[in-house]
C-alpha cells in the first residue's frame, strides 16, 4: 500500500511538472511574438515628456528573398518617406549569396541616407527550425551592416508595430499598408514588405524615448 501511494504521488508531481513546462513554453512563445499576458502600466507623465524624434530611420523587414527596406525622415510630428524598396532575390540564387546581398543593400542605404537609427523586426517564435534558422541569418546579415557603422539598432515585435501604427495589434498587412499611405500622404499603398519596413521605422519614431 505504501508503494502504491508513493507511485501515485510521483505521477502527480510529474504531471504537475509537465504542465508547468508547457506553460513556460507558451509564455516564452508569447514573449517572442510580442504578446504578453500582463498589461504593462503606462506612465502618462512619461508620455507627456516624450521628446519628438528628429532624424532619419532605416526600417528593415528581414527576409532571405524579400527583405523590405524603408527610409523615414522625422522632424517632430512631421514624417516623410524618402525611399523604399524590396530586395527580391530569385530561388536560383544561393542562400549564402542572398545573405551577402542583404548585407550590401543595407550597407548602401546606411551610407547613402545616414540614418540616426535602424529599426528592425524582432525575433518571432516559429515552430519550424529551418524557417527560424533562415530568418535569423537574414536578420544577422542586415544588422551586421549597422553594427559595423555603430548605428544603434532597435527591435520591435509585429504586434507592437501594428498597435503603434494602426492602433490594432492584429491588423492585416493590407490595413498596415493602407494606414501608412494615408498617414504619410503617399500616392498609393506600398507593397507589403516595404510597408512593414516603413511601419517599423514609424513605430520607432512614435515610441522611442531617449535615455
Amino acid at each position: 500500500m505504501v508503494f502504491h501511494r508513493s507511485r501515485r504521488g510521483s505521477y502527480a508531481v510529474l504531471k504537475k511538472f509537465i504542465k508547468m513546462s508547457k506553460s513556460t513554453r507558451k509564455l516564452w512563445a508569447q514573449h517572442l511574438s510580442g504578446q504578453s499576458t500582463a498589461k504593462p502600466k503606462v506612465d502618462s507623465q512619461i508620455l507627456l515628456r516624450k521628446t519628438p524624434y528628429k532624424g532619419k530611420i532605416l526600417g528593415v523587414d528581414p527576409s532571405l528573398r524579400g527583405t523590405g527596406l524603408a527610409v523615414l525622415e522625422c522632424d517632430g510630428n512631421s514624417y516623410k518617406l524618402l525611399h523604399s524598396e524590396t530586395l527580391t532575390l530569385k530561388p536560383k540564387i544561393d542562400s549564402i549569396a542572398c545573405l551577402g546581398m542583404i548585407h550590401q543593400s543595407v550597407a548602401q542605404l546606411l551610407d547613402l541616407w545616414k540614418p540616426r537609427h535602424l529599426s528592425c523586426e524582432a525575433t518571432i517564435y516559429v515552430q519550424n527550425f529551418k524557417t527560424a534558422q533562415i530568418m535569423g541569418a537574414a536578420r544577422g546579415a542586415a544588422l551586421s551592416a549597422s553594427a559595423i557603422r555603430e548605428i544603434p539598432v532597435f527591435e520591435y515585435a509585429p504586434l507592437r508595430v501594428k498597435q503603434a501604427v494602426v492602433g490594432f495589434g492584429r491588423a492585416s498587412k493590407e490595413q498596415m499598408s493602407q494606414t501608412l499611405a494615408q498617414m504619410l500622404h503617399l500616392p498609393k499603398a506600398l507593397p507589403y514588405d516595404q510597408a512593414d519596413a516603413l511601419g517599423l521605422a514609424l513605430c520607432h519614431a512614435l515610441t522611442w524615448h531617449p535615455g
